[in-house]
């Protein structure tokens, strides 16, 4: 069984244990660098979610591990949206880091009911899904997906389950009944607004929709949508997201 924690990793770009480089060694590059060479470290992500995303998570964030990453900015814009303090994008001077959650909340890793790789799961399988909900992976861009894959040197089972997930058709039902607390819920819809910015109304028409269908509050979306932003910043032009496809 291929490591759910490592793949999530993987997907949001956090730093490799052990060494001082993150799998987005250059985030503002990591969209070119899938271009030039597949194999690059950075590339899986950039590669399968279609990252020209034209901002990436960085700063402190790539230093934790995917869970904690996700777990830390849902707890945080659930504590802004329980104090009842405005959202906004902008991190105030001085803000302290970003954190894992805290051990003793519904936030941690370790208090998942199902467990934390099967939740982990859930979670690769909510940015896979985000990531398709602007028509951008069609079949002949899963059939290029699959090619880089098998080149990446990520194992057969990892290979296997990515492949399985992007031809899977959506389905929200079982998505979102892989969260079972109303934490998980926050973090599934965190690790959906992370995958994407907003910028079609497919997009933001998706996101709507999740957070609709996870009984999210207004208020608390307007918090994580101001939380994830604040975490992202600008890639470079050269690496910057091609606009939405236009026939127009």
């Amino acid at each position: 069984m291929f490591d759910p924690k490592k793949l999530l990793d993987d997907l949001l770009g956090s730093q490799v244990p052990g060494t001082g480089s993150t799998v987005r060694d250059k985030a503002g590059q990591a969209v070119q660098m899938a271009k030039d060479n597949p194999l690059a470290a950075g590339a899986l992500a950039a590669v399968l979610l279609g990252t020209g995303a034209g901002r990436q998570v960085t700063g402190t964030a790539v230093k934790l591990g995917g869970l904690a990453v996700i777990g830390g900015l849902a707890y945080k814009a659930y504590q802004n949206y329980k104090n009842g303090s405005a959202p906004a994008e902008t991190p105030a001077a001085g803000e302290p880091e970003l954190l894992p959650p805290p051990a003793d909340t519904a936030f941690h890793p370790s208090q998942a009911p199902q467990g934390e790789d099967e939740f982990t799961l859930t979670l690769v399988r909510a940015m896979i899904s985000a990531a398709k909900a602007d028509g951008h992976i069609d079949d002949d861009e899963r059939q290029k997906i699959a090619g880089k894959l098998s080149l990446a040197g990520i194992g057969p089972e990892a290979e296997k389950f990515l492949t399985t997930e992007l031809e899977t058709p959506l389905d929200l039902d079982t998505l979102i009944a892989g969260a079972k607390t109303d934490a998980q819920k926050l973090e599934l819809y965190t690790a959906s607004r992370l995958t994407i910015d907003p910028d079609t109304r497919t997009e933001r028409g998706y996101l709507d929709l999740l957070a609709g269908r996870l009984g999210l509050p207004d208020a608390l979306v307007d918090h994580v949508e101001a939380t994830v932003s604040a975490a992202k910043v600008p890639v470079s032009d050269k690496a910057a997201k091609p606009a939405a496809n236009s026939r127009w």
